[in-house]
């Protein structure tokens, strides 16, 4: 494919591994959430200073909740005013404030 940076074998397998390592450490917050062990806000917190929780999905997030499946946390979503592929960095301080007044 046209466009892809040459990477040396060394760059390769230390970017396999940094992204690897950031897959662990998402799946090991969303089930922080899913047991509940980890808040709403907590995360949006460690985010403002983790580059690897801020490029967590919203939408993934918000379906990692106790009690809210995939068609709710749309819905809340769409009521809010999130994009379907908003990340947890870009989000605005009035967005935020909904979403943990909703959840905290």
């Amino acid at each position: 494919m046209a466009g892809l940076p040459q990477l040396t074998d060394e760059q390769r397998r230390a970017a396999l591994a940094k992204a690897a390592e950031a897959r662990r450490v998402r799946a090991e917050v969303k089930d922080l959430l899913k047991m509940g062990s980890l808040s709403l806000s907590e995360l949006l917190e460690q985010a403002d200073g983790d580059i690897i929780l801020a490029k967590m999905k919203v939408l993934a997030v918000l379906e990692s909740l106790p009690k809210l499946g995939k068609v709710k946390a749309r819905r809340t979503m769409d009521e809010v005013g999130i994009s379907d592929s908003r990340r947890l960095r870009g989000l605005g301080t009035q967005q935020r404030a909904e979403l943990v007044s909703r959840f905290g």
